[in-house]
Order: C-alpha cells, then structure tokens, then sequence
C-alpha cells in the first residue's frame, strides 16, 4: 500500500533549556568549590562540592516523577514499518545493539523516518535485513522512542507479512527535541556563572592566603625597604636591598652598630662582609675562644682593600669579593678574597688595616 507522508510533529525546549542551566551551574559549583576546599583546606567546603551533584540528582529524579508518570500514562501506537538500513554497532554478548533506519507507517497519520538501536540476539539478527516489514511500538507523543515488536500480535504479524510500504524522504526524519546550541550556551553558562559565584564567595580566604604564603615567614628581623637585619643571641645578619653595598660609604658600619647595640663589647668571634651581606657570629656565654670588637675595624680602609685585591692580584675579571675578619692569634686579621675566571686570590691586613700579606692568583 502507499503511504501518504508528511513532516513528523515537533517539540519545544524551555524545560531541556532550564535543566542544561542548572546542570551547568551544578557542575560549575560543585567543581569550583572542591577545588577551592581543598586550597584552603576546609573540609566542609569540600563536602559541599561532593555533595551537590547527588543532591541535583535527587532532586531531578524527584521532580521528574510526574513527568514519567505522564509519559507511562500515553498509550501505545502500533503500526508497520520497513527496514531502511541496519547496521549493528557492537558484539560484545549474545545480544548485539543495531542501529536500525526505519520508514514507519501509522494507519492514520502520515509515514515518517525514524532510527532508533535496539538489541537483537545473534540467533535472530538473519531475520532483519533491508526492505523487510516489521511491527513497532511507539508512544504516540514520543515517535523517536519506537521499537520493533518481537512477538506481535497474530493480526499484525499476518499485516506484516502481507503488506508493502513506501520509503518516507528522509525530511520526515524524526528525533528526541533537543536545544541544539542554545542548550550547550545556557549550560555553559550556568558552569561560569556557578564559578564564578564560588570564587567571589571565598575570594578573600583564597587569595589572601596566597598572597600570605608568599610572604617570608616570621622571625626576630627587621626589615626596611633597604635591609633586612636578623639578630639572635648567637649571630647577626643584615642583608640589603638590591643596588646597594657594604661599601657604600657609612653602610657597613651602621650594619654593625645595629648588630651589636646593647651588647658589651669584644664579643666577636667571626666578621664575614660580602657585596649586600653581613654576618657576625658572637662568642657563647661561658667561652674562652679569642673575640673582639667587631666596632673596631677599620671599615674606612675596607672599600680600598677590595679595590686593591680585585686589581693587583692577577684577577683580571674579578666576579665576586668577601671580607672575613677573626682573631685566631694574638691580634685581629681582616683577610679579603676575590675570585674570577682566572681563579681566587686574597690578601691579609691588620686591625688598622695595612696590608700584612698577598697571595696572588696562580
């Protein structure tokens, strides 16, 4: 027989377009908010971010109730329908999923084309095959969710054997309405605008907290734009800010005296200067080791000591200079050391700082 056809019925959106919304923001929170309890260690944040996928969930399956019970409600349609084209596409059991192209004709209302997959055991797959008539099933508001009757009854099974039916043009194609782009934009959306929320929400615990771990950690220092000084009852160190030096007329000896301010006196042990470093290192309470003044170095002669072990000892590149003044021995002696390409050499002075001793670079 033929088949009179025309366009399928169409569906709208508004619900697939609040539920890819809110499915959107959902997936948004809930990954925002794990993330962000985990960076800021708040186990109940975390919860929550585990927690609110389940409850949406719930909550659709919930509110999704009466909507089922609509669709159980719709009665059955059954009618003839030829197969266009199968094709299965998988193997892995007794049953094998086909993708069928069908051409299904109402009694009373126009031939459509519809695809649906269903699983048809091996033992039956020789029985389907192009241009065969078959039996489907299909609620009459929900075309796209037709399936092949396996045992129709014996009026339809002897219909189908009978009759003929007509290819529809594949314009009557049916399918399960969805938004197309417009959901996927509203859903990412929500995801954005879920994420966004979370991060306002926290964005003091997060970036402060960033902004705190980058900080040097607590200590007995004082620090200036120009210097860091640290001073405990076993050494000292001052450290200055970038384009400064000790040999900066008056630094080095400023340094000291806020190293050693309300100490007594002769308590050195070791005076280490370098470019933006000084250490001190202070003799223990009870100890016989040799000790001084660390404020009677001669600090005026030290930038001219440098000078003359960076250009007189063979050091024709010198990269970097270090002064260490100790008193292994009867009296105080300030060492000065360069080093460069060519190697390392040093030079010894006294307290009063004369040069006492040269050692070239070999």
């Amino acid at each position: 027989m033929t088949i009179t056809t025309g366009p399928p019925p169409k569906a709208n959106t508004p619900v697939a377009l609040a539920r890819g919304f809110l499915t959107g923001g959902v997936i948004g929170t809930s990954l925002t908010a794990f993330v962000a309890g985990c960076v800021i260690e708040s186990v109940p944040l975390c919860v929550a971010g585990v927690g609110l996928p389940v409850v949406h969930s719930l909550l659709l399956f919930l509110t999704g109730a009466p909507r089922r019970a609509r669709e159980a409600a719709v009665p059955m349609r059954t009618a003839l329908a030829m197969i266009e084209s199968l094709r299965a596409v998988g193997g892995e059991s007794s049953d094998v999923p086909v993708r069928f192209g069908l051409t299904v004709a109402p009694d009373d209302a126009p031939a459509f084309r519809v695809g649906i997959t269903q699983d048809i055991n091996l033992v039956d797959l020789p029985e389907y095959r192009p241009r065969r008539i078959v039996v489907v099933q299909y609620p009459q508001d929900r075309p796209w969710r037709a399936k092949i009757a396996h045992r129709p009854t014996t009026d339809w099974r002897d219909r189908a054997a009978a009759a003929g039916v007509d290819s529809a043009p594949l314009s009557t194609m049916v399918s399960k309405p969805s938004g197309g782009c417009v959901v996927g934009f509203v859903g990412l959306l929500g995801l954005l605008l879920g994420t966004a929320g979370v991060l306002l929400l926290f964005r003091a615990d997060l970036f402060d907290r960033d902004t705190t771990a980058r900080q040097p950690a607590a200590g007995p220092s004082v620090s200036s734009t120009s210097s860091t000084t640290v001073v405990s009852s076993a050494s000292g160190t001052v450290a200055l800010g970038p384009g400064q030096s000790f040999l900066d007329k008056g630094e080095l000896r400023r340094a000291v005296d806020s190293l050693t301010k309300g100490r007594t006196t002769d308590q050195a042990l070791t005076v280490v200067v370098q470019e933006r470093l000084l250490s001190v290192v202070f003799a223990p309470t009870g100890t016989e080791a040799l000790r001084f003044d660390p404020g009677s170095l001669p600090y005026e002669r030290f930038p001219a000591l440098v000078e003359e072990a960076r250009t007189s000892l063979g050091v024709r590149s010198p990269q970097s200079w270090q002064i260490t003044a100790e008193r292994f021995t009867g009296s105080v002696t300030v060492r000065v050391g360069v080093t460069g390409t060519e190697g390392a050499a040093s030079l010894e002075a006294n307290g009063d700082g004369e040069v006492v001793r040269r050692t070239p670079a070999h």
